[in-house]
C-alpha cells in the first residue's frame, strides 16, 4: 500500500508541475517575453515544448525552465 500511495505522489507532482510550466510559458509568451533556451539543433520556446520536455524528461528539463524563467525576467 504504501509504495501504490508513493507512486501517486510522484505522479501528482510530475503532472502539477507539467502543467504549471505550461501555464507559465504560455503566460510568458503572451506578455511577449517568451521562455526560450537553445543548444545545437535543441530549441525550447514554445509552452508546448517546454510541458512536453519535461513530462519526459522532468529531472533535466524542469531545472532548466526555472533557470532560463529567472534569466527571461
Amino acid at each position: 500500500m504504501g509504495s501504490y500511495v508513493t507512486t501517486l505522489i510522484s505522479l501528482a507532482v510530475l503532472l502539477g508541475s507539467v502543467g504549471w510550466v505550461y501555464q507559465d510559458a504560455s503566460a510568458h509568451a503572451r506578455r511577449g517575453t517568451p521562455i526560450y533556451f537553445s543548444a545545437g539543433s535543441i530549441e525550447l520556446s514554445q509552452p508546448t515544448t517546454w510541458a512536453l520536455g519535461c513530462l519526459c524528461l522532468w529531472i533535466v528539463v524542469l531545472p532548466l525552465y526555472l533557470t532560463c524563467r529567472r534569466q527571461a525576467g
